[in-house]
């Protein structure tokens, strides 16, 4: 009998059209390799490490390691406990990731999958990636029950803008409230 963690890994496993891969039982296969040019969603390895803060760095002009390596410690391994770290592979390179994590009754919200990080390499984009990344990690949610997807952006961020309400993502129930706390509040 399979463990519940690596059904969910092989539910990850898809080519570059999402399908999932061929050759084992129920048409999938575990997702530790894919054939040459093909595209593999699996769950983050510490050795992917590297090339998602060379990602990230591309596209932020910042070289985060210390955040990432905490990233990875919480979030990589898998998808269990809710919490989740893909990435998209193809000839062993990383062309992307997503991180999310279900998070129940904040806000008065129900259980719901949130998105907080899916960046695909630039010279990658426009392949299907961030749509594979996505359906990914929403089908990681759906598979715990979940029935809501939500991420929070910058107003200004155009790019990922579009590309989520290319994915049909809209605004939701929630507004977002912030304070500077270096004001001086002595009024």
């Amino acid at each position: 009998m399979r463990s519940a963690a690596s059904a969910g890994r092989r539910k990850l496993a898809s080519n570059a059209r999402g399908k999932p891969l061929q050759g084992s039982p129920a048409g999938e296969r575990t997702p530790r390799a894919g054939a040459a040019g093909e595209t593999v969603i699996r769950p983050a390895r510490r050795a992917d490490l590297d090339q998602v803060i060379e990602i990230d760095a591309t596209v932020t002009g910042l070289e985060k390691r210390r955040y990432w390596l905490d990233v990875f410690r919480r979030y990589g391994g898998g998808t269990d406990g809710g919490r989740c770290f893909l990435v998209a592979v193809r000839d062993r390179r990383v062309l992307g990731f997503v991180i999310g994590e279900i998070r129940d009754w904040e806000f008065g919200s129900p259980p719901c999958g949130w998105v907080f990080a899916i960046d695909v390499q630039p010279r990658a984009r426009l392949q299907g990636i961030g749509t594979m990344l996505l359906e990914a990690i929403s089908d990681a949610f759906r598979s715990q029950g979940v029935g809501t997807l939500r991420t929070m952006l910058a107003r200004d961020n155009t790019l990922i803008m579009s590309f989520f309400r290319s994915q049909g993502m809209m605004a939701g129930p929630l507004l977002m409230l912030e304070m500077d706390l270096h004001e001086d509040r002595a009024r």
